[in-house]
């Protein structure tokens, strides 16, 4: 993947996200809400910086953000359980499958973080979801899952993935890993509204 000049990717974001049809979801002729950030996993830390730039820009011309960061999530929803410590202890002596199994257990998509990310998301009123920390999550959180399961859920506005890897017809986590296909989403790169 080739690196990208994140300043014109972000005022391009910018426009697009503050624009009203954008907002109030008028062009999207009944389709779901949701769109992709693909970028280049190299740019990472750059992403991180330029995305909380990006948010404090929008809140400034009255758009309201709420970010969901997965990693954090998860690291939340473990210490809540009372087994981030203990995974942390014991993680050396963990192997790959145990640790995946419990992580998987605590994280289960369907029954336990798609709820607390609906749970979230009606608790923080906002005009736009922005979802965060894909690549951290991987491979206990698979992006396309995350995608599928709130497809249903959260409708009543826009939520921008931003995804280290590319987005066509597919998913390619860091630009070497098919997740899966999702065709729902719209690719912000791309798109001109």
């Amino acid at each position: 993947m080739k690196l990208e000049s994140l300043d014109t990717k972000y005022e391009k974001l910018f426009n697009n996200l503050s624009k009203e049809s954008f907002l109030s979801m008028s062009a999207l002729g009944g389709e779901i809400p949701f769109y992709i950030v693909p970028y280049n996993p190299e740019q990472e830390n750059d992403i991180v910086l330029k995305t909380k730039l990006l948010k404090d820009r929008l809140s400034r011309d009255g758009i309201s953000v709420f970010e969901i960061n997965l990693f954090d999530l998860s690291l939340e929803m473990l210490e809540e359980r009372g087994v981030l410590e203990k995974i942390v202890a014991k993680e050396s002596e963990l192997s790959k499958a145990k640790l995946f199994k419990t992580l998987q257990g605590v994280l289960d998509s369907e029954t336990k973080l798609i709820p607390r990310i609906e749970e979230l998301c009606k608790e923080n009123v906002s005009q736009i979801v922005f979802l965060t920390g894909i690549g951290q999550v991987f491979p206990y959180i698979r992006s396309h899952t995350i995608l599928n399961n709130l497809q249903n859920s959260i409708k009543d506005r826009p939520t921008v993935m931003f995804f280290p890897g590319t987005y066509g017809s597919d998913l390619s986590l860091f630009g070497r890993l098919k997740d899966d296909n999702y065709y729902r989403a719209f690719n912000l790169d791309t798109l001109n509204l």
